[in-house]
């Protein structure tokens, strides 16, 4: 593939093509894949993500994964959101620890109006600490995007899990369209997206194209895409699924490189059973985003120690934050700042 063809930036593509990509020789799939990450980001770098869980249990979704679902026996103590002074002694934690954005999740199927206050001003605080913010809350109207995103929220993680064909196997309880709405919602607000899926759910090779095929061809690409290896919990239904191939979920992270090559794609849940060879393929394969605690939501996550080993064993570096500003951000920010000033006659200055 010729270096000129690497930059081009898609949303059109088949699923023939996808195919095409994944049936590669691996070695050709791996060496496109680190041709198009090294164009679009330093190859020694990988940002680093914490993720805490801000309501945990009594989800009323069906996902055959998740053991948050009130449907499912798999032993998890429910909690109540927490309150937002807790949130920001973790958030200070994962700042201390090298991590750049702070993730909060909430097993909700969608935020109540009651809870948009608090989780709003968990991103206010947990921003003035300098950090990225990302939350995932479940189905977003308009209205909730926007006031998270009048709140500074950076990013929204909401994955569409796997492809339309086989989405039926996995959730009942809520369609594809409804993930896409919710996309769509937080991208009219300004945040950025944060989408991707899992795979090893017995999906076959097509359904983790139509998934990638899907993120790809989104008007504007995800600029976080989570590839997650399925964990298999007890008391889920896929608590007894066959291990998928190592190598196949490598494709998917190569692949998922090609498609999108400006987004950051994420290691993810599952990666406490890879070992440190097939982590380090996927950092070649293009994987440059790492969930990075003891715990992703509720299922393990290798050690903070272990992690900074292994990335100085191979001499990446983590990411820095950068940050930027965009045209909207810009303008929430001038609204502000106008709103202040016409206000000011209201106020004396206790100073003099």
């Amino acid at each position: 593939m010729s270096a000129s063809h690497t930059t081009d930036i898609r949303h059109d593509w088949s699923r023939k093509e996808v195919l095409a990509l994944f049936n590669q020789p691996f070695n050709d799939l791996m060496f496109q894949a680190q041709v198009v990450h090294r164009e679009h980001f330093n190859p020694n770098e990988v940002q680093l993500s914490t993720l805490l869980s801000i309501k945990t249990g009594a989800c009323p979704e069906d996902c055959k994964y998740c053991p948050q679902s009130a449907r499912y026996d798999t032993g998890l103590e429910k909690e109540k959101l927490l309150a937002v002074e807790q949130v920001i002694e973790e958030a200070k934690a994962a700042r201390a620890s090298g991590a750049t954005r702070f993730c909060m999740g909430a097993a909700w199927r969608s935020p109540k109006d009651k809870d948009m206050p608090v989780v709003a001003e968990m991103v206010r605080q947990v921003k003035a600490l300098g950090l990225e913010t990302c939350m995932t809350l479940g189905m977003l109207e308009a209205e909730q995007a926007r006031l998270l995103a009048d709140a500074g929220l950076d990013y929204y993680n909401h994955n569409l899990d796997t492809s339309p064909e086989y989405y039926g196997e996995i959730i009942t309880t809520r369609t594809y369209e409804d993930r896409l709405n919710t996309l769509d919602n937080v991208r009219q607000a300004g945040m950025k997206v944060c989408a991707g899926g899992i795979v090893g759910m017995g999906e076959g090779e097509k359904d983790r194209a139509g998934l990638l095929m899907q993120l790809a061809n989104l008007p504007h690409h995800p600029e976080s895409v989570p590839i997650n290896m399925l964990v298999k919990v007890a008391g889920t239904p896929l608590d007894s699924q066959e291990d998928l191939d190592p190598f196949d979920f490598l494709r998917t992270i190569a692949v998922a490189r090609i498609l999108m090559p400006k987004s950051h794609v994420r290691l993810s849940a599952g990666r406490e059973e890879m070992n440190d060879q097939m982590q380090a393929l996927a950092f070649m394969a293009g994987a440059n985003s790492i969930f990075y605690c003891e715990k992703l939501l509720t299922t393990p996550n290798p050690k903070a120690n272990s992690d900074m080993q292994l990335l100085s064993r191979l001499g990446i570096q983590p990411e820095t934050h950068r940050v930027e500003r965009d045209s909207l951000e810009e303008e929430r920010a001038l609204q502000r700042a106008i709103a202040e000033v016409e206000t000011d006659h209201l106020f004396y200055n206790a100073v003099n």
